[in-house]
């Protein structure tokens, strides 16, 4: 098991409080992230792992996949008419959620199964099952024939050169004109 995987793994699932707070410290130190969520299983994968990413949610279900640079966390803010706190709590991640690099999930709310939040999209409402998030708070319903950027087995590097390649000469084409 990769160190990453260790550190997450004390960090979120140790009962130990001295283990999960040395992993924390490591885990910020050397891969930039925090992540603080009570109720996470087991099965989450965190891409690229998870490089700058702020992940302080309610619940994050199985087989979900986060990315780099991702914020999860609160929009809380206080109403001084009142004297009160309002919109308290933090996001609840549903069963196989992806959420690409850059998306900002913010408040009590909770992202549906299945869903997709897209590069750079900021999320403050809820998002039903089966739904892609682009923009702020922009949806529509997923495609089912498609799947987001993590799929096992993941392309070869070759593939990946290969299509690289292809874009570059497509740039270099679009270019010349």
């Amino acid at each position: 098991m990769e160190l990453f995987d260790r550190l997450v793994a004390r960090n979120c699932h140790s009962h130990i409080p001295g283990r999960r707070k040395f992993a924390a410290f490591w885990l910020e130190a050397l891969y930039g992230c925090e992540i603080n969520c009570p109720d996470i299983d087991k099965t989450v994968l965190f891409g690229h792992h998870a490089r700058g990413a702020t992940i302080i949610a309610a619940k994050i279900c199985a087989d979900a996949v986060i990315m780099q640079n991702v914020t999860i966390g609160t929009n809380q803010r206080f109403n001084k008419a009142t004297g009160e706190w309002e919109n308290l709590g933090n996001p609840v991640i549903g069963k196989g959620v992806f959420i690409a690099d850059g998306a900002k999930v913010l408040g009590p709310i909770i992202i549906g199964d299945g869903s997709v939040i897209g590069a750079g999209a900021i999320v403050t409402k809820d998002v039903p099952p089966n739904t892609i998030v682009t923009g702020v708070n922009q949806h529509k319903p997923k495609d089912p024939s498609y799947e987001a950027q993590f799929h096992l087995p993941m392309p070869e590097p070759t593939q990946m050169i290969e299509a690289n390649k292809a874009n570059i000469k497509r740039y270099l084409d679009s270019s010349r004109n």
